[in-house]
This record gives C-alpha cells, structure tokens and sequence, in this order.
C-alpha cells in the first residue's frame, strides 16, 4: 500500500455541476470518437480532491478492492450490486437508485470506474448503469493495473459520502441489450455477430475461459455467422485501449465492419462483451451496439439453438 498526501474525500455530492471535467488531452491523441468516456491515469492523479467525482472500483475478484484502492474508490459487488439475486437478470430500479444513494452520486456527479482484468469488469458496471440512462461515466484507462504499476497512492482506508436523493430512471432494455430472440433474429437476418471469447471457446475446443471452471455449459462452439474477436486484442500490454487506428484496424480490417451496421457482442455471461461493447460503441462511434449478456450460457444451453464448430464463423 502507497500512502497518499493530504486529501480528504468527504463532500457535499449536491454542490457539483455536471460536465464540468473537458476531455483528457491525453485520451484525445488517441483519436476515439468520445474521448470524453475515459480518462488516463495521469488525469485521475490531478483530480483525486475534485469533489464531484466519485471513484468505484469493480473487479472479477472482489477481494482485492480490501487489499488496497486508489484512494476515494469505493467497491461495486458485480454478483451483489448489479445482479439480482433471485432471477438471471439486473437490479431493479429501485435497488440501482438506492445503490447510488447509497454511493453518494446524484445527477451532477462524475462516476469513474476502474477495475483488473484491463477494466473486464468495469466495462460490464458501465454497461448496466447504461441500461438506466445513466451518462455521466468515464473509464480509467489502464485500469487498477496501470494505477499500481506506476506506484501511485494507494490505501486501504473505505470513504464515506453524504447519501443522495438521486433518482433513477427505469431500465431500458432495448437500445444497448440484446436477448435470445433478439439474437437468432439477428443470425437469422445475417447481420454482424461478434464473439469476443477466446479461440479455444469459439471453435468449441472449450466450453470455459482458459484455465476457468466448466460453468454448466452443455454444448461448444460458437453463433454461425459469427466473428470471432477476442475482447483483449482491444487493449495493449498496459491494460490501456489501443488507439482509435489500431482497433479499426481489427474490427474494420479484418472482420469488416462499418459504423452503420446493427451489431451484437457476446462472451459467456456478458461482462467480456461489455467491453468490446464500449470499444464499439464509445471509442469507434458504432451507433447500433448491443450486448447479448445471456450470451453462450445461455446460447450452448438451448435445445435447438444452432451451432457452429470449427474457427469459420
């Protein structure tokens, strides 16, 4: 754990005007179509005291958030704060609004997330508070890695925030989530498909990530028609998104895309393809992104859900 300096994280959450924060020079050389959506860690650095920003940190292990933080972060549970917990889908309105009470955010504030995994799992929080209409996000790029790998201060201390009287909108499913008729419509219909698993997934070689548990998946193999884009080749070896250039170069490049297309992203249970999401939609200016997050637990489960073997879409 690095100490910080001298900073105090406790603030009125109702004295902040929104977009205040302008665009990160630094994310701007990198050509995206929204800069606006990240910052990079030298940013975060200089406005750690701005008092409207409120920093959370969501991980794949969500222990680590215990052993240290930047400092002011404060932990999103994905199994607990974002799931329901009773049936396969996201929290209620109720629960997101109380959730964001809870994490002193309202209407005015600047939420920054950052997670491991080169932000896997931030991506996936950004994702579903998208689903309530919530716009005022960025992503640290580089995520928790690039923040401990420079040294920058680091604590174990949990901040406190006065609670909000935010209220949320209700959830919308339908411009940036894609369900399994949504998905077979889609197939059927030929339009892009992206399958951001690994390759070993995607020809049916595994039913699990690489050196992860089996998670109950009957059948291997991938959507016919579609693509296989691995969700990592998005980011270079600092966990940062590769520039604007070299992500068209991939997804435009090699698979074909185009800005115009109606597209759907997919992995295992939707928190990969919430990356590629971000990248699609955020960094290359896609407008018609959607996440399939029933994705292949649900797909390799179907009875009659077609399915294609081999490294051919």
């Amino acid at each position: 754990m690095r100490p910080a300096s001298d900073r105090t994280f406790h603030s009125n959450p109702d004295q902040t005007v929104a977009g205040s924060h302008p665009p990160d020079p630094l994310i701007v050389a990198k050509g995206y179509a929204h800069p606006e959506v990240l910052v990079s860690t030298d940013w975060l650095a200089d406005h750690l005291n701005d008092p409207d920003i409120r920093l959370l940190e969501c991980n794949e292990d969500v222990l680590l958030y215990d052993l240290e933080h930047i400092p002011g972060a404060q932990r999103i549970d994905w199994h607990v704060d974002l799931n329901d917990q009773v049936q396969r889908d996201y929290v209620s309105r109720e629960a997101f609004e109380a959730l964001l009470r809870k994490l002193g955010v309202n209407e005015h504030t600047t939420v920054i997330f950052y997670g491991d995994k080169n932000n896997w799992w931030a991506s996936y929080a950004f994702w579903v508070f998208s689903l309530f209409g919530f716009t005022n996000m960025k992503l640290l790029d580089g995520g928790r890695a690039k923040w401990m790998a420079e040294q920058r201060p680091t604590t174990t201390d949990i901040p406190t925030f006065p609670a909000t009287g935010f209220v949320a909108n209700e959830r919308n499913d339908q411009a940036i989530r894609a369900f399994f008729h949504d998905t077979r419509e889609h197939m059927e219909a030929k339009q892009p498909l992206i399958d951001v698993r690994s390759p070993q997934e995607y020809s049916g070689e595994r039913t699990h990530m690489p050196d992860y548990p089996q998670e109950g998946t009957l059948r291997g193999g991938h959507i016919p028609g579609a693509n296989s884009v691995p969700w990592s080749r998005a980011a270079d070896a600092d966990g940062t998104f590769k520039p604007a250039s070299a992500l068209r170069a991939i997804y435009e490049g090699e698979v074909g895309l185009s800005s115009d297309q109606h597209v759907i992203t997919y992995c295992r249970i939707g928190e990969r393809s919430s990356h590629s999401w971000f990248v699609l939609t955020f960094l290359l200016g896609y407008r018609n992104v959607r996440n399939y997050d029933g994705s292949w637990t649900e797909w390799g489960n179907a009875v009659r859900a077609p399915i294609t073997v081999g490294e051919q879409p």
